[in-house]
């Protein structure tokens, strides 16, 4: 796994994303920062409390399930995709609570 800071596509606001080893997107900050620094700091923060976050599985409105990060009562993190069912989405979530530690960067 990988972190990357970079600029949204469509506001052109920092942010930062997980990739897993196979390039796909598996979280995102779900949120955007004022500074390219700020997105730095929130990647750090999740990757160093992302064992300590409680994952909330849910549906989204479109009835896919998802899952989001949360400490402290605030989101960090958000599936970087949304899943056929609550398993997969569960499995996801455990992927990245186990392994964003050891990412490399941002």
């Amino acid at each position: 796994m990988y972190f990357v800071v970079d600029v949204t596509k469509g506001n052109r606001e920092p942010s930062w994303w997980l990739y897993g080893d196979n390039h796909e997107m598996v979280a995102w900050a779900g949120e955007t920062f004022a500074s390219a620094s700020n997105a730095t700091r929130a990647a750090l923060a999740f990757k160093s409390g992302a064992r300590f976050a409680d994952y909330d599985i849910y549906k989204d409105a479109g009835g896919h399930w998802r899952w989001r990060a949360i400490r402290g009562g605030n989101k960090v993190a958000a599936s970087g995709e949304s899943f056929s069912n609550e398993y997969n989405a569960r499995r996801a979530a455990n992927n990245v609570r186990d392994n964003a530690s050891g990412a490399t960067g941002p």
